[in-house]
């Protein structure tokens, strides 16, 4: 099938300090897309994965699993460890849970996370009845485009498959028991209007993992895709402030001043 205008996966190769970029579920890299461009532009190396099934048309997602989407970030993890010596992971919604377990099962591999509305529960009423229920009825409506700012818009699904939504209830279920594990510093940008993941998500992973450098901000003006929201900028220079904070030589001075030194040896 064809990829959605937009979709296609963002890869940038830049300084010794990568940032792997994870979107969110029934979405694409479109929707971090200015997220990881404002951090290539710094000098990153960047990648942003497309995730299985995702990008294309919903009946795709509905043959995917937890367990495609996990692999396919894990495996750009092992490829950006490769070529830089110091790599944060960053996350929207669902794209938060992935760099989570990324951060849970490769340890200090991971210098630290960013999450944007992470998502750790699926709080609808009929989740329960998820296991049946996705035996009966193919899909529900989409969760794409929560967004305040006016013209503004996500490239995603306008329907949820719900085999994929049975599979992400059993993930975030999965995710919440390795949050322990999780030691990295943490940057955590919350929408307190949020229409889609419930801010409470925030508070639950902040209770569980074991992080002791931990920054917890809120997004006033942006609904979930704050990506993409009136609160964008600053979630890109915050992410970019923690990043430098913890690795300095991610500084664009010090990537110029990296560049000049190769250049004149």
């Amino acid at each position: 099938m064809p990829l959605l205008p937009g979709a296609e996966p963002f890869r940038r190769d830049g300084g010794d300090v990568g940032v792997l970029v994870c979107h969110g579920f029934t979405g694409s890299p479109q929707s971090v897309r200015p997220w990881a461009e404002y951090l290539a532009d710094r000098g990153l190396s960047v990648t942003v994965p497309l995730l299985p099934g995702h990008g294309t048309r919903w009946q795709d997602m509905q043959l995917t699993t937890w367990q495609d989407w996990y692999a396919e970030v894990d495996r750009e993890l092992r490829a950006l460890t490769e070529r830089c010596g110091t790599v944060f992971v960053c996350g929207l919604s669902m794209g938060g849970a992935l760099a989570l377990r990324l951060a849970a099962r490769h340890g200090d591999a991971v210098s630290g996370v960013a999450l944007v509305n992470p998502g750790n529960k699926v709080h609808e009423r009929a989740a329960p009845l998820l296991p049946a229920l996705r035996h009966v009825v193919r899909s529900t409506k989409g969760i794409a485009s929560d967004i305040a700012k006016p013209g503004a818009t996500e490239v995603g699904y306008d329907r949820v498959p719900l085999h994929a939504a049975y599979s992400l209830r059993a993930f975030f279920r999965l995710v919440d028991d390795e949050l322990p594990r999780v030691t990295q510093p943490l940057l955590v940008m919350t929408s307190p209007q949020d229409h889609v993941v419930r801010p409470a998500d925030s508070d639950r992973i902040l209770s569980r993992v074991s992080s002791t450098d931990v920054r917890h901000t809120r997004l006033e003006r942006s609904y979930h895709v704050a990506t993409l929201d009136h609160d964008a900028e600053r979630i890109f220079a915050d992410t970019h402030d923690f990043i430098t904070r913890l690795a300095p030589e991610a500084r664009p001075d010090a990537v110029q001043e990296g560049t000049a030194a190769s250049g004149g040896a």
